[in-house]
């Protein structure tokens, strides 16, 4: 039977014809199958996973589906990013056309960010597009990658540089799927709930300093109340601006400097998604306060916050992967948000007072990526 409405959280992607809901509550997976044949008419749903979700909810999301009626088929991926290629999403795209994939079919992306990513892709490309359901199983996830219908792969040229803006059927977030994320993974996502508040709502930032424990320890009120603040946000800023010509691009507080540190390097688990944009978002604002534009008291209650729930807050080294700034502002150059071949930076007057910025002196930024670099070799040598 449905969940009771007490149960989860609802609320609405507002895009006109486009629009979607974003389920958030506890068992909700279980009832994936009724949730998803109340948007589709077509009885046919290729799953996309990786190999760390499936022993633990395929089954579960398989019988649900079942249940309403709906024929099933399924790629189990490698986990992370090295599984955003080429290379695996025309293997996808094979699996899915020999399991009879149709343009009533669906595609339910299962997983993590990598799995959302390339399974959307592949139904965004697929038979020139067919619809899918995103069953976000990271806080990460949760309240960000699986909402907003950006899809896409890797390059060898940096991250995400080919994709599509593709948007989900539904979003049915099932928070019982956090008990199995390993604490790191959890932290990551935490730096995700973190940017909400950093960009435009100090309340919700303060409310964090203050439950962000309470978050990563599960609990049941806290977790859905930082779940649905995020995704309300970012909800309202891809309304406005579905495909990041203007304000949606501040969701980009932090990535742009840990998207080229993931790409530094070469997205080998040395650094998690969540972790580069937490370092990323010390260094906006470390940027901000170089230029006059914030406090410096600002960076340090940042830093203080993430280092007190033990994210990362310099980038680690290690001999095998040495870091070298000009390097990475070469990486920031072919960030696909440049535009004329300058970038365009997030900074901030404050926390809560995220704004784009444009006329960002290169000195500034390769001073603030040694000065960086610095404090990481001062405490940290890997192997």
């Amino acid at each position: 039977m449905m969940p009771a409405p007490e149960m989860y959280r609802h609320l609405t992607v507002d895009l006109g014809p486009r629009s979607y809901d974003i389920l958030i509550g506890h068992g909700l997976l279980a009832q994936a199958g009724r949730l998803t044949a109340e948007i589709t008419k077509g009885r046919h749903a290729f799953i996309v996973t990786d190999q760390n979700v499936a022993p633990l909810y395929l089954d579960t999301l398989q019988h649900s589906l079942a249940e309403s009626g709906f024929r099933t088929g399924q790629a189990i991926l490698h986990p992370g990013e090295h599984s955003k290629t080429f290379q695996t999403l025309q293997a996808l795209q094979e699996q899915m056309l020999a399991n009879h994939c149709e343009r009533s079919s669906l595609v339910i992306a299962l997983g993590g960010g990598v799995v959302g990513d390339i399974a959307g892709f592949a139904a965004a490309t697929l038979l020139r597009g067919i619809d899918f359901v995103q069953i976000p199983t990271t806080l990460l996830a949760q309240v960000d990658s699986s909402v907003g219908g950006k899809t896409g792969i890797n390059t060898a040229h940096g991250k995400n540089l080919v994709g599509a803006f593709h948007q989900p059927l539904r979003v049915i977030t099932d928070t019982d799927t956090l008990s199995t994320l390993p604490a790191r993974e959890r932290l990551a996502g935490y730096a995700e709930v973190a940017k909400y508040g950093l960009i435009d709502d100090a309340t919700f930032w303060h409310w964090l300093e203050d439950n962000g424990p309470a978050v990563l320890s599960l609990d049941t009120a806290a977790l859905a109340q930082a779940i649905h603040t995020s995704c309300v946000a970012k909800a309202r800023l891809v309304g406005a601006d579905e495909r990041e010509s203007g304000v949606r691009a501040l969701l980009n507080l932090g990535h742009t400097f840990g998207h080229a540190l993931e790409r530094a390097y070469n997205y080998d688990g040395t650094l998690l998604h969540g972790e580069a944009v937490a370092i990323g978002m010390i260094m906006a604002f470390d940027l901000s306060a170089r230029m006059g534009l914030c406090q410096p008291t600002d960076t340090d209650r940042i830093r203080h916050h993430f280092q007190t729930l033990g994210l990362p807050v310099a980038p680690p080294l290690h001999k095998e992967c040495p870091l070298d700034a000009d390097r990475l502002v070469e990486y920031m150059a072919s960030d696909k948000k440049a535009k004329d071949g300058t970038v365009t930076f997030v900074l901030s007057r404050g926390i809560g007072q995220a704004f784009l910025c444009r006329d960002v002196v290169p000195a500034d930024v390769s001073g603030i990526l040694q000065q960086a670099l610095t404090s990481a070799r001062s405490t940290i040598t890997g192997p």
